[in-house]
């Protein structure tokens, strides 16, 4: 990786009252990535979680149609200070794909076809937190947005919802990602503006 998308610079509107500090609205939804776009064939398609002992679960595209989905609505925050409010996605929650995974970490990797990683502590990703989601907006995700798949955790900022998802690593310590060690912060809570180390 290394080529970072020039950004977005959409009009800024008042601030509600929603809005992490520091957000402003967008009725777009910008593109932001590291690296080019990659182009995953559903039937080459892959989800593992990967224990801290090494042990795999794995899921093929028409294995996670399978699985139960549900349907949520969440408000998103990027920490290039867009916000999106209402947006209306479909995927497995992550305490479902975990549900015959016996671990004890606290931590988790996500990986991306393409080569990304962002970390977020499990108990993050539990409870009805975080999802693999494969729509949005009624429609299949599109590849510039992580489709087919993408991890959706929207209670942190949105680099954690990792594009192109291709599995989560189990981790009994924490291990910071692709942004993580370019200076961004390891949790980035956007309510607390979470931006970079130190924040």
């Amino acid at each position: 990786m290394g080529i970072v998308s020039p950004g977005f610079s959409g009009r800024r509107q008042t601030s509600g009252p929603k809005l992490p500090p520091g957000q402003y609205l967008t009725q777009d939804f910008p593109v932001l990535s590291a690296g080019p776009t990659p182009r995953v064939a559903l039937d080459s398609w892959e989800f593992a979680v990967i224990t801290e002992t090494g042990e795999r679960h794995t899921w093929s595209w028409a294995e996670l149609q399978e699985l139960p989905a549900e349907e949520f609505t969440v408000d998103i925050h990027c920490v290039t200070k867009w916000s999106k409010l209402g947006t209306r996605w479909r995927g497995v929650a992550i305490e479902t794909l975990l549900e015959d995974v016996e671990t004890a970490a606290d931590f988790t990797l996500a990986h991306s076809y393409g080569g990304y990683t962002t970390n977020v502590p499990l108990d993050d990703l539990l409870d009805g937190q975080a999802w693999i989601a494969y729509e949005f907006e009624g429609e299949p995700l599109a590849p510039e947005h992580g489709g087919p798949a993408r991890l959706v955790v929207p209670h942190l900022y949105f680099w954690k919802s990792a594009k192109w998802v291709r599995g989560l690593q189990l981790l009994l310590e924490d291990e910071p990602g692709f942004w993580e060690t370019a200076g961004y912060h390891d949790y980035g809570d956007p309510w607390r503006e979470q931006r970079y180390q130190g924040d």
